[in-house]
């Protein structure tokens, strides 16, 4: 994705400690102007660190970063109409509605009024625009809170954790506002501990974990590198083991209770296979996901 775009983010042997610990150790990344960046990982691997430090929240203890040709630390006047920040823990102005949320920070940037609404339906909450933001879900607080990031157009989006705590449907409701986002040609750099959503929604990403980036890559091809069999699996009794082992292509074959499992790295012929033999119902696919990656580069299922 990066091609020959001009970097918007520049981040080069970053470190940051706390004491002992070492919350950063010598992260370096770049993202390409209008990609979707992830950093990735399990709580405590030093996402928010890093993007506090990237964003100019927090100095790093070494090394540089540059946003879209400055250095966000110390803070740096020229940036801030040019970057939108959405925090963990959004705070909100007591007792304005969604759209006097919006105009209040709006006129920080000396954004026009109507500008408010604009970015109410961009995250489906115009029709919650006269209501409080206590009274707001948890999913529609989310969303005005990345609206209030967006109010004043600026060129890179960071967001940290902008799905946490939210159930399914909220979860996906908001990936549309993160794919409206970036088909407006923002660059936007997001934490998150849900590899399977960085999986659909990131053109690259970077995994981390104890401070540390151990790949990084497009989600696709971090998941081709491990060369990892795809798993078919049938309702026990369609099929035997032994038989199941016959068929070309396949690697193995495991049963437990109610399944069994055949593992391949030519799924195509072992399906169609499957196909000839009349046991399709109720078959899955799974293939591999960065939660393999995960467990490739640490040795370790992933915990959230």
């Amino acid at each position: 994705m990066t091609g020959a775009r001009i970097p918007a983010v520049v981040a080069a042997d970053i470190r940051k400690s706390y004491g002992e610990l070492k919350a950063v150790d010598g992260v370096s990344f770049t993202v390409a102007e209008g990609e979707f960046f992830g950093i990735l990982g399990p709580n405590g691997a030093g996402k928010t660190t890093t993007l506090e430090i990237v964003e100019g929240l927090r100095k790093a203890d070494t090394g540089q970063v540059t946003l879209l040709g400055e250095n966000p630390w110390p803070r740096n006047p020229k940036l801030l109409p040019r970057i939108g920040v959405q925090l963990q823990a959004s705070s909100f102005f007591e007792k304005l509605t969604a759209r006097e949320q919006l105009q209040t920070f709006g006129s920080l940037y000396g954004v026009s009024r109507q500008r408010a609404d604009e970015m109410l339906e961009l995250v489906g909450l115009l029709d919650k625009a006269d209501v409080q933001e206590n009274k707001l879900s948890g999913g529609q607080r989310q969303r005005l809170s990345i609206a209030c990031a967006l109010v004043h157009d600026p060129d890179i989006v960071f967001l940290d954790e902008p799905t946490a705590a939210l159930d399914p449907q909220a979860r996906r409701n908001l990936w549309d506002v993160l794919r409206a986002i970036q088909a407006r040609g923002k660059t936007i750099v997001y934490t998150t501990h849900y590899l399977d959503e960085a999986e659909i929604l990131c053109d690259r990403v970077a995994i981390m974990d104890r401070g540390r980036i151990l790949a990084m890559d497009a989600p696709a091809t971090l998941v081709r590198g491990l060369d990892a069999p795809t798993h078919v699996v049938l309702q026990k009794g369609l099929l035997t083991r032994e038989a199941a082992r016959g068929i070309t292509g396949v690697e193995d074959a495991q049963e437990d209770e109610v399944s069994l499992t055949i593992s391949t790295r030519k799924p195509a012929p072992v399906l169609s296979a499957l196909a000839e033999r009349g046991t399709l119902d109720g078959l899955q696919v799974r293939t591999a996901t960065l939660e393999d990656v995960f467990l490739d580069l640490t040795g370790r299922e992933y915990r959230a």
